[in-house]
């Protein structure tokens, strides 16, 4: 039997986001994957240690889903069976879900990339986005969007304070 979250353990805490997916790549569909982690990544992660700017996910020819390239630096208090920061970190999803990723990313120019890592009740997951790349004139677009929609907060709240 499984045991239950303590008060402590419920919730979702974030480890790491990787912001700047959100801005190279256009994402299409997300997925909560568990990550088969060992005891001292664990405890690394829960110092908030973790760096995604590098990871990518795939599926190998068994039909697993795969983490790789994804930093988890060694715990500071661990000792001779400390874990290897870059490793491959095997991912738990239900297997329609791996086929279906598996055939959107073999449509061609699909990616999976980590969003960001977290626990969700005590649980080490990471949320996984089927991503298109961006080309460098979507890009622009999106600052040219980003500039635009904080000129007009700017403008609105000016507004606002000469009113007052």
């Amino acid at each position: 039997m499984a045991k239950a979250p303590s008060e402590r353990d419920r919730g979702e805490k974030v480890v790491a986001t990787n912001r700047r997916a959100r801005f190279d790549y256009l994402i299409d569909d997300t997925y909560e994957a568990g990550i088969v982690l060992t005891g001292t990544e664990v405890k690394a992660l829960r110092q908030g240690r973790a760096s995604l700017v590098d990871g990518y996910g795939y599926i190998d020819d068994s039909g697993e889903m795969w983490l790789d390239a994804v930093h988890i630096p060694e715990y500071t208090e661990g000792t001779w069976n400390n874990h290897s920061p870059r490793r491959k970190r095997k991912l738990l999803l239900h297997k329609a879900q791996i086929v279906k990723i598996s055939h959107k990313t073999k449509e061609g120019g699909y990616t999976l990339v980590p969003l960001r890592i977290y626990f969700a009740d005590g649980r080490a997951k990471v949320e996984l986005a089927v991503a298109k790349g961006k080309k460098e004139y979507d890009k622009r677009q999106t600052l040219r969007e980003r500039t635009d929609r904080r000129e007009a907060e700017r403008a609105m709240s000016s507004r606002r304070n000469m009113g007052d």
